[in-house]
């Protein structure tokens, strides 16, 4: 007789030691349910993957964000410098290199994903723009953008800085 003959002689009477079909029917049952297990295990795996993927997709795309809402306060310095230089009427050549900075730092913006929002005569959307006052007139329909105070940013598709604006009321009757 060989090894072989052996082991099957083994399982066999491992087999007849079970002496009925319970015995069987458990063993499937303990197989099943070790089948039921592995798979839930795999789909947790699965989804973990998944959402450890996208969560790094996220950072990825949003991790410019510290350094833009730092560059914005910046612009709008220039931008200011830009409007008193212009109102003043002196400094031309001064202006103009100003002018180039500005432009400079919007396409800058620009390649980093970072939009100006539209606010001035667009209704008003308190996910985009914060209200720092209210207008009551006959002008414009109520809930309009009547003034931009400070222009708000966008990286992608989340507010970086909201707009401030002021908002058109309904006039007194």
């Amino acid at each position: 007789m060989t090894d072989q003959d052996d082991r099957a002689d083994d399982s066999d009477a491992a087999w007849s030691g079970l002496g009925s079909d319970a015995g069987v029917d458990e063993l499937r049952s303990e197989l099943d349910a070790a089948r039921d297990k592995t798979l839930r295990v795999t789909a947790e795996l699965e989804n973990y993957r998944k959402r450890a993927s996208r969560e790094l997709e996220t950072e990825r795309r949003y991790a410019a964000q510290p350094l833009l809402r730092d560059l914005l306060p910046v612009l709008d310095n220039v931008q200011r410098a830009i409007d008193s230089a212009g109102a003043a009427g002196s400094g031309a050549g001064l202006l103009e290199g100003v002018k180039l900075v500005a432009q400079q730092l919007h396409a800058i913006l620009q390649r980093h994903h970072c939009t100006r929002i539209e606010a001035l005569g667009h209704p008003f959307d308190p996910h985009l723009h914060e209200a720092i006052s209210q207008v009551r007139t006959a002008d414009h329909p109520p809930g309009m953008v009547i003034v931009e105070a400070a222009p708000g940013y966008l990286l992608h598709d989340r507010v970086i800085r909201p707009a401030q604006v002021v908002v058109s009321a309904a006039p007194q009757e």
